[in-house]
């Protein structure tokens, strides 16, 4: 990597997801895509503890990220900003999303590279592990027009479908479905039929209210099918797009909930702020806050669910980390996921900040930097798995996720 891209990137660490510029110059700051883990580091205590009373067929990641460029074909598009770089922001996030996917190096084989890339990390999990792989849909506007103008990425259910059809034996997939097409019933049976396991969506950059009305045929869809939704919630940085901030706001989900849709909020809402639209001139609180409000209403029961993707980021607060590990009433709606490519991005994840807030043993940083160069989604599960807080500790059953996409309807 030239000079240039590389004083670029060591300034997009702190544009992407809000770290200062300062602590970025003195963390690691590219990833350097390497191999195989050293044999002491892979037979190290706390990798094997990690994995220890966990069937590994039965973890899943549940939020996984497809990327790449549209080079092999199957569909995927980037918006022309982040391919410019008189647009510094969208064109640095992409630098670091493929560099974080290891596909930065690889002109005519972006897409290729991204998924051997991710075989290949699968392949250095304990056997039976897997990754549900996201595709994600296009901004549309209120009529339910797609507007690839206003999208950031694209990335079709095809292409995710393929990609875990070539793979079975490390990848699942889930479809990505806008609610105002004209198709989206059609579209999420035929979705359904081919293997997809959930519905992912991001309100804001898709230009979906969860609140809206026009939602219903969709829930109720959803509902009949018992295929969950895998929605952000709270702010978002690394995706932006045409719709309305407010319709990331935890809250706007209670309409999901009320058709009988099994939901999961993404990183629990872990990040910014949203207005308290209970209270009449309800000003903002924590996005955190109001899920943790809908997690206790009646209507959540059995149906409201959080991933821990994103929530270590230098970005989240350590007492809201601390409160889902304390949370062990949680923890059987809680869901293990990476965000993969996120945890590739070196900066963004400090295991000696969360050591000095007594949530890591100390021992346990140098193992967890070393794993971080090599395996971001071996990392990511290590991390999480050796998170303490006082007595508490996530449960096995957070990391083993499989049998919450068993669906009861045939």
């Amino acid at each position: 990597m030239n000079r240039r891209h590389f004083l670029l990137a060591g300034l997009g660490a702190s544009a992407l997801l809000g770290v200062g510029a300062a602590s970025a110059a003195r963390q690691r700051v590219w990833n350097p895509c390497r191999a195989a883990l050293p044999p002491d580091i892979l037979g190290h205590d706390i990798v094997r503890a990690a994995w220890d009373g966990l069937d590994a067929s039965k973890v899943w990641d549940v939020h996984a990220h497809l990327a790449g460029t549209g080079d092999s074909g199957g569909g995927i598009r980037m918006n022309p900003r982040m391919l410019s770089p008189l647009h510094p922001t969208e064109y640095i996030q992409r630098l670091f999303y493929l560099n974080a996917g290891c596909a930065h190096e690889a002109p005519g084989r972006v897409d290729q590279s991204y998924v051997e890339r991710l075989h290949n990390l699968a392949d250095g999990m304990r056997p039976g592990f897997k990754l549900v792989l996201f595709a994600f849909e296009q901004t549309h506007d209120a009529n339910g027009q797609p507007r690839p103008d206003l999208t950031a990425f694209h990335v079709p259910d095809r292409y995710a479908r393929d990609v875990a059809r070539a793979h079975p034996a490390y990848f699942e997939w889930a479809c990505s479905i806008h609610p105002l097409r004209e198709d989206c019933v059609e579209a999420l049976e035929a979705a359904v039929r081919d293997g997809a396991r959930a519905v992912k969506w991001l309100p804001p950059a898709m230009g979906i209210d969860p609140a809206s009305p026009t939602c219903d045929r969709f829930y109720t869809a959803l509902a009949r099918l018992d295929i969950p939704l895998i929605t952000h919630a709270g702010e978002e940085k690394a995706v932006h797009g045409a719709g309305r901030p407010e319709w990331g706001n935890p809250l706007r989900l209670r309409r999901a909930l009320d058709h009988g849709v099994r939901v999961v909020v993404a990183h629990c809402a872990t990040l910014g702020e949203d207005r308290d639209e209970d209270r009449r001139h309800g000003g903002k609180v924590a996005s955190f806050d109001l899920f943790a409000r809908l997690m206790a209403e009646p209507r959540a029961e059995g149906r409201l669910f959080g991933d821990i993707s994103a929530i270590t980021l230098r970005n989240r607060r350590i007492d809201v980390i601390r409160q889902l590990v304390e949370r062990d009433d949680w923890h059987p709606r809680l869901l293990f996921g990476t965000d993969y490519p996120l945890p590739g991005i070196l900066p963004l994840v400090s295991p000696a900040r969360l050591a000095a807030e007594k949530l890591l043993p100390a021992h346990a940083v140098p193992v967890l930097e070393t794993i971080s160069e090599h395996n971001p989604l071996l990392f990511d599960f290590v991390l999480k798995r050796t998170l303490r807080a006082g007595a508490h500790r996530f449960a096995t059953g957070v990391f083993e996720t499989r049998a919450f996409f068993d669906r009861k309807t045939p």
